[in-house]
């Protein structure tokens, strides 16, 4: 097994640093214009925000190759985001309109992009994690060089799927990397009191499965860890466990107060361990970028997202017809059957 300790950071160029700069910006920014949608009732049903964990879902994409896949659960948007999905087409499925990626048909926690490999958001926790499993059987059956990447958090971590489909990833060598999100909190109940488990990687153990414990707020700690994982998976050694420890601000949904937690205790992380003022203050600090090109970002990554709350006020909602299609896949019997 990794010791527990976060992977070495590797040497980043300006250029790689503003990107993840830019990245979880854009995600931060397009979660808080969800949150004020959601309260002028323009997203119904259940939303579950990002808000906080940006640099995970960053930091692995940036070690991720074109034709890797992967699956997630609800808290889902800043993952479209990061593997490329189009903010319109996003912000359009989370207001139910035909313009969305599943034809408004799908809201918040069920959208998928075959395009960019993207197998959604789904809403019975931990459900994805043998789906994942399954997405990597595919591609070990294929011979073809890809990775998956199975993200679940902390609460799905005590489900009794995941250790399945830990027994058949590790007994057929699978190119799955598990990501656990640990946010520390599930939906509202802290680790401390859900498990007496030390950690969540080291479970992996009695599978034989490799894994380690990493720094979510993080983002090139993040990358590096990442990085590992994915070269221990291309190399055929089977999957990989990265527990990241994350923190989300916000409550596990829009309907959740969050009355578990003090005030006190989110502040001070978004006062000393937020991930995108960590890049940022790198950025400074390195000479990297300067004051009015952080502002010239951020100019940027707000026009996107208010056009995107502009393309999903605007598009239609879905027909009445849309109710019957997309359901079933009908095939023709064989005439002589």
């Amino acid at each position: 097994m990794a010791a527990r300790k976060a992977a070495k950071k590797p040497n980043v160029s300006a250029e790689e640093l503003q990107g993840y700069y830019r990245d979880m910006l854009l995600i931060r920014r397009f979660e808080e214009k969800a949150g004020q949608l959601y309260g002028m009732g323009l997203i119904g049903g259940f939303c579950h925000l990002y808000i906080g964990q940006e640099a995970v879902v960053v930091g692995l994409e940036a070690a991720a190759e074109e034709g890797d896949k992967r699956i997630t659960s609800y808290r889902d948007h800043g993952h479209m985001l990061a593997c490329g999905m189009d903010p319109n087409g996003v912000m359009a499925e989370l207001t139910g309109r035909e313009g969305g990626y599943s034809k408004g048909k799908g809201g918040s926690m069920h959208m998928f992009s075959k395009e960019k490999h993207f197998y959604g958001g789904h809403g019975i926790v931990a459900a994805q994690v043998p789906l994942g499993a399954g997405l990597a059987f595919s591609d070990m059956y294929k011979g073809n060089d890809r990775v998956t990447f199975t993200y679940f958090g902390d609460g799905a971590a005590n489900q009794g799927q995941v250790y399945e489909a830990y027994n058949m990833a590790e007994l057929w060598m699978l190119p799955c990397i598990f990501v656990i999100e640990n946010n520390q909190y599930a939906m509202g109940t802290s680790t401390q009191r859900s498990t007496k488990s030390p950690s969540y990687w080291e479970r992996g153990a009695a599978y034989g499965i490799p894994g380690e414990e990493v720094d979510g707020m993080d983002v090139l700690a993040v990358k590096a860890a990442g990085a590992k994982a994915v070269a221990h998976c291309r190399a055929g050694k089977g999957p990989y466990i990265l527990e990241i420890k994350t923190y989300r601000y916000r409550g596990h949904s829009m309907s959740d107060p969050a009355k578990y937690r003090t005030r006190e205790e989110v502040q001070k992380m978004r006062d000393e361990r937020d991930p995108i003022e960590a890049v940022r203050s790198m950025l400074l600090t390195g000479k990297h970028a300067t004051e009015e090109d952080l502002k010239a970002i951020d100019k940027e990554i707000k026009e996107i997202v208010n056009a995107s709350a502009e393309f999903a006020k605007e598009s239609p909602e879905p027909a009445l017809e849309e109710l019957w299609t997309d359901i079933y896949a009908a095939e023709t019997a064989p005439q002589n059957a």
